[in-house]
């Protein structure tokens, strides 16, 4: 098994339950809807790409490969690309911070990432 990567699905997990407990207790009562929604979207992906992560860490067990070390490589770059990048834009709209509405254009990096980690996943399992 890879360590590092079920590590650090481990601690993104939990973050992502603190975080979604965050936004329902705390959050929904300061922000705008819209904000409430972007906030979700990240931690959703986020929860999402944990499992992801997690799965690419045990499949290196037996699938011990380039292509699987670099799902889980990618499956990281994309949390922290696409959720980070959201959970930065729910910051910039709930403290009316202008001037840095160019955040939400590395989003799509994130999501390319995770698309890029789901294709090496696949490949990975290809090749024995």
């Amino acid at each position: 098994m890879h360590k590092g990567f079920i590590k650090t699905a481990a601690i993104l997990g939990a973050l992502s339950v603190v975080l979604g407990a965050f936004a329902a207790h705390t959050l929904k009562q300061r922000v705008s809807d819209d904000a409430i929604n972007i906030f979700e979207t990240s931690i959703r992906y986020q929860f999402y790409h944990v499992f992801a992560l997690l799965a690419a860490g045990i499949l290196y067990k037996d699938f011990n490969n380039k292509f699987i070390k670099w799902a889980g490589i990618l499956f990281i770059a994309g949390i922290i690309l696409f959720s980070g990048s959201l959970y930065f834009l729910t910051y910039i709209k709930a403290t009316s911070i202008s001037g840095l509405n160019w955040i939400g254009a590395i989003t799509p990096f994130g999501g390319l990432s995770f698309i890029l980690g789901w294709i090496c996943l696949f490949a990975g399992l290809l090749k024995k």
